[in-house]
């Protein structure tokens, strides 16, 4: 039983949670769950009170040796969440080649460029996985997929959708074209309404930050752009509400009769 708020533990999920190359840093049962489901290699679980219910306690017992008992206080200064929920751990992101993004066909690939908010950026991924979508793709200095806040949203996707990190958005462009992906730019006006755009092809949506949209270098090198239609007097939409419609209206043409 870890009792001290200096033990080098707390240390150590303080410094994955700021951010780590090859580590991150979750909470929570639920994400724990889909961790272990998924086959991602798990560092240390850290344990505060016993396991709430028998899946929580044979998961538990499964891991063996990597889990560290510790009290609440602990609990409290080695989580970042507000409230942590009993339970945290450590586990080894996982990378995924480029490839990976067109292992489906038709391909559909969310571009987000650009995206600083982790919760939008989690959001997104969670969205591409339930509408189907075969990865993501980030570009620009967006949000770590893998920051604890990106992962809280979401809830488990990333650990089995692809996902990949590449800041040049010029050279992720011409590797989707090269692979006969045609890229479309979502613009708040002026593109061809979203339920008129042919989406059943191997296509790429990109989705732009939450402030300044895309990037010109990708508006620039889209294949075509693409408006989500609203009412007057809305200037845009949340950047994961607009990729979650995206990728919702491919779903729907790929699966019509």
């Amino acid at each position: 039983m870890v009792t001290s708020r200096q033990h080098v533990i707390v240390k150590t999920y303080r410094a994955v949670a700021r951010g780590d190359d090859a580590r991150a840093l979750i909470d929570g049962w639920h994400l724990l769950h889909d961790a272990v489901a998924a086959g991602m290699a798990i560092d240390t679980v850290a344990l505060a009170g016993m396991p709430p219910t028998a899946s929580d306690a044979a998961l538990i017992r499964g891991l063996g040796s990597q889990v560290v008992e510790v009290n609440a206080s602990v609990m409290d200064a080695l989580s970042p969440v507000r409230s942590p929920s009993g339970v945290a751990a450590i586990v080894v992101k996982r990378t995924w080649p480029f490839e990976a993004l067109l292992a489906r066909a038709p391909a559909l690939v969310v571009i987000a460029d650009g995206l600083q908010d982790p919760g939008n950026m989690g959001a997104i991924v969670r969205a591409a996985e339930a509408g189907g979508a075969s990865g993501v793709v980030l570009t620009g200095g967006s949000a770590d997929p893998w920051g604890w806040k990106a992962l809280r949203a979401a809830m488990g996707s990333t650990f089995r959708v692809p996902v990949v990190v590449d800041a040049d958005v010029v050279a992720v462009c011409d590797r989707l074209r090269a692979a006969g992906v045609r890229v479309l730019a979502t613009t708040p006006r002026n593109g061809t309404a979203m339920y008129d755009a042919d989406l059943r092809g191997a296509v790429a949506i990109a989705i732009g930050s939450e402030g300044a949209g895309l990037s010109a270098a990708l508006t620039e090198r889209a294949d075509a752009h693409i408006t989500i239609p609203m009412t007057s007097g809305v200037e845009s939409l949340n950047a994961a509400v607009a990729a979650a419609l995206a990728v919702y209206e491919a779903r729907r043409q790929r699966t019509r009769s």
